[in-house]
């Protein structure tokens, strides 16, 4: 009995990736409200209320009309994340390409300046690389822009301006992202910081009895401005990672 022939197995269908950035937008928009709009009222409530009160409906509630009236101008919930995203990049203050001489002071105005945004904003630790194709967003593409630019009159080797942005990027990304989720976590408290710091001072110091030079490092650290010192402890990392880039560029 002949064998069945083998079958070739399908080729699987590419899927494309959805996002705000890759979909044509509507021309007809509903007069009485835009995608600007949209998504100004999507930050205040992401802002006062975090990700997880942001719904369609309750946005739509929020400015007066259903959220089916929205739909005509974000497909879903991650599109409107994608735009939120974008907006609020669009706050950071980055300078002009000034040459080799004032790199470092640029590119560390442009790491405080991204820190601060995210900052304000404490809900966009939850979001940033969780947002498709964000970098295709305009606010994003112009700080690329930017900073690309700023790397290349430095003078780092061919090849290795990009590779600088992203390692001062990749590290203020990743200090901001847990300072936020602090700080997150510091509002649900309803109090201050000192006020908050304070009432967990003995549970720390029961925690720190073992634990000799965290215990030496937490009292030496007693009665400082703790915004102050996340704020040194962030440039303190910033600086390094600048010292390191430094030194491409004189070799």
């Amino acid at each position: 009995m002949a064998s069945e022939a083998q079958q070739t197995p399908a080729t699987p269908v590419p899927v494309p990736v959805p996002s705000v950035w890759t979909r044509p937008r509507r021309r007809k928009e509903q007069p009485a409200l835009s995608r600007e709009q949209i998504v100004a009222a999507a930050v205040r409530l992401l802002d006062a209320e975090g990700l997880e009160a942001l719904s369609m409906r309750k946005l739509g509630a929020g400015m007066g009309t259903a959220a089916t009236s929205l739909y005509r101008h974000v497909a879903n919930k991650d599109e409107l994340i994608e735009l939120v995203v974008d907006e609020v990049f669009g706050e950071l203050e980055l300078p002009e390409a000034i040459g080799p001489q004032g790199w470092r002071a640029a590119l560390s105005h442009c790491g405080h300046s991204l820190r601060d945004m995210v900052l304000r904003h404490p809900w966009m630790a939850s979001v940033l690389g969780q947002v498709g194709l964000a970098h295709l967003g305009p606010n994003l593409m112009s700080m690329s822009e930017r900073m690309l630019g700023l790397a290349q009159t430095a003078g780092f080797p061919p090849g290795e301006a990009d590779l600088a942005i992203k390692a001062v990027v990749s590290y203020v990304i990743g200090a901001t992202t847990s300072e936020a989720s602090y700080l997150s976590l510091l509002a649900r408290s309803g109090k201050s910081e000192p006020e908050w710091l304070e009432s967990l001072r003995p549970a720390a110091q029961e925690a720190l009895e073992d634990h000799p030079l965290t215990k030496e490092r937490a009292a030496s650290r007693q009665g400082l401005d703790p915004a102050r010192l996340r704020e040194e402890t962030f440039d303190y990392g910033l600086q390094r990672v600048l010292d390191g880039l430094a030194t491409r560029i004189t070799a």
